[in-house]
């Protein structure tokens, strides 16, 4: 397992390993295509929902050092998403190694459904704005408005949402996902915003407007 990765603005994938570990020392001695390698990546509902999965995804690719040269601009990288800390390892400052995958194919499996994604999309892809507050934000939902929550079953046909247990499953940018529960029945709806939202400021007054129009 990786301490710790990232994507570069050429789409490529930037993982920090152990370096005693076997793929560490299977990539030192990697030139261009000779190791091929797949990253999986499960998505996990940081609430407690049936079916907790959200996603999977699946880069494959070809995986070697990171050159000498590109070695300080990737641990930059890495480095603005993990604690410094984290990265230099304060127990004993394990020795780590930074490695590419050049990513080639790139399959997801999510609550949207199936698909295939083209490699050039990941280098022009932005971060969500609310990734790295998503699951302080759902548990927070789940635990202290989870009757606001249940209100916005309100927005379905009442012959879905009546008596249903209602939970926030995902939250992004652009809407809430909540899933649905109870004699029987598990779905999920997507409540989505007037517009995407910048930051949890504004995320605070996209919410308040989706519970009042709940609430009628």
């Amino acid at each position: 397992m990786p301490v710790a990765r990232t994507v570069t603005p050429d789409g490529d994938v930037i993982l920090l390993v152990p370096g005693e570990s076997a793929v560490a020392r299977a990539a030192a001695h990697a030139q261009d295509d000779d190791l091929t390698a797949v990253i999986e990546i499960t998505d996990v509902a940081p609430v407690s929902v049936p079916h907790r999965i959200r996603g999977r995804a699946w880069l494959a690719g070809w995986l070697t050092q990171v050159p000498r040269g590109d070695r300080a601009a990737c641990a930059a990288l890495l480095a603005e998403r993990h604690p410094v800390g984290e990265l230099l390892g304060l127990h004993g400052r394990p020795y780590f190694v930074m490695l590419r995958l050049e990513v080639g194919e790139i399959a997801v499996d999510d609550l949207w459904g199936t698909a295939h994604v083209d490699p050039d999309a990941l280098s022009a892809t932005e971060p969500d704005p609310l990734v790295a507050h998503e699951t302080e934000l759902l548990q927070h939902l789940a635990a202290a408005h989870r009757d606001r929550i249940a209100d916005l079953g309100a927005l379905l046909d009442p012959r879905e949402g009546a008596g249903l247990t209602a939970v926030p499953l995902a939250l992004d940018r652009l809407g809430l996902r909540v899933r649905f529960t109870g004699d029987g029945s598990c779905f999920d709806a997507r409540f989505d915003f007037p517009s995407p939202v910048r930051d949890v400021r504004d995320l605070r007054g996209a919410m308040h407007a989706l519970f009042a129009t709940a609430g009628g």
